[in-house]
């Protein structure tokens, strides 16, 4: 299979785009984590989380970096059944001083060549080149305003007590849904887990405004390492402030196991129509947009964080 785009943008810009895999989950719609196993400068190996027809799917896969050649080559290592191979490459052409051409190019094998498991994975390569390219595309032709538009920040508390207190924090940051209130302006949580450590959240709630919105996300948890990991994958305020947001939950241990840290990590990427919409043009208003999105962010962290503390801190002065 083979999909293509053009893009005003200089090669050298989109092949920055695709080789920096771990921002990914706010550049690529489909793409809901990566991290990084290994990287020699040339090649690296990456385990990877990805939605595939409304499933999510996660695969380890090598992938061959060429920044002189403007091309990217993968193949999977570790694939979910039914398929047994899966690669491809993503291959960039200069058409001019800040105009290139795409080709991302994909091959894989199913178990038996099962017609149904045939098509399931040629719909579902096929909506996500789709979605990649098209994603790649808007950010590419955007480069001079990109650093305008994306936003990456952390808050974090410290939780006092002695060492299981991280399994208690992580607890109620894996059971989210038990308080209503731990996102704010919430009228409803709802978590299903559709197998063990994916989980999908859909929150409604109202904005400052009184307007109703819904949001739906998509959280992966590590247990052994107190981490979830989450990314927005539907969001219906209009118009919308975020185009893209993925974020992270840590409980980190202190050295001396007297307490633990509980670290909120965000990434977005602004969408530039709600930002105009919403603050006007140019740099001032992409400023603006930034903090209002921030400080909301920051706000929604700080109750869930305070929350977190709470909830630890009460269980050990109970004894529970």
């Amino acid at each position: 299979m083979a999909h293509h785009a053009e893009v005003e943008a200089p090669a050298g810009v989109l092949y920055g785009l695709i080789a920096d895999a771990l921002r990914w989950p706010v550049f690529l719609p489909p793409t809901v984590h990566v991290e990084q196993l290994e990287f020699d400068g040339e090649r690296e190996r990456l385990r990877m989380w990805v939605t595939a027809n409304g499933e999510i799917k996660s695969w380890t896969t090598r992938r061959t970096l060429d920044p002189v050649g403007h091309r990217v080559d993968f193949r999977q290592e570790v694939l979910p059944a039914p398929v047994i191979s899966m690669g491809g490459s993503w291959v960039i052409q200069q058409r001019g001083a800040e105009r290139c051409f795409v080709t991302l190019h994909n091959d894989f094998a199913v178990a038996d060549n099962a017609r149904a498991d045939v098509d399931w994975v040629k719909r579902a390569t096929a909506a996500n080149s789709r979605a990649g390219l098209n994603n790649l595309k808007q950010l590419a032709e955007r480069w001079r305003r990109l650093d305008d538009l994306v936003l990456s920040f952390e808050d974090s508390v410290r939780v006092e007590g002695p060492g299981e207190l991280g399994e208690r924090v992580y607890g109620f940051l894996h059971r989210f849904g038990d308080r209503a209130d731990a996102v704010t302006g919430a009228t409803r949580i709802d978590i299903a887990e559709h197998r063990p450590g994916v989980q999908f959240m859909t929150v409604e709630l109202r904005d400052a405004d009184g307007v109703p919105r819904t949001t739906e996300s998509v959280r992966i948890g590590f247990p052994h390492a107190e981490r979830i990991i989450y990314k927005e994958i539907r969001d219906t305020e209009r118009p919308a402030l975020l185009a893209a947001h993925t974020g992270e939950w840590s409980v980190e241990p202190d050295a001396s196991g007297s307490g633990v840290t509980v670290v909120a990590r965000h990434h977005a990427v602004l969408d530039e129509d709600g930002v105009r919409e919403r603050f006007g043009a140019g740099a001032d208003a992409a400023r603006v947009a930034r903090e209002a999105l921030r400080s909301r962010l920051a706000r929604e962290s700080a109750a869930a964080l305070r929350l977190a503390k709470e909830h630890a801190e009460g269980a050990l002065a109970y004894g529970v």
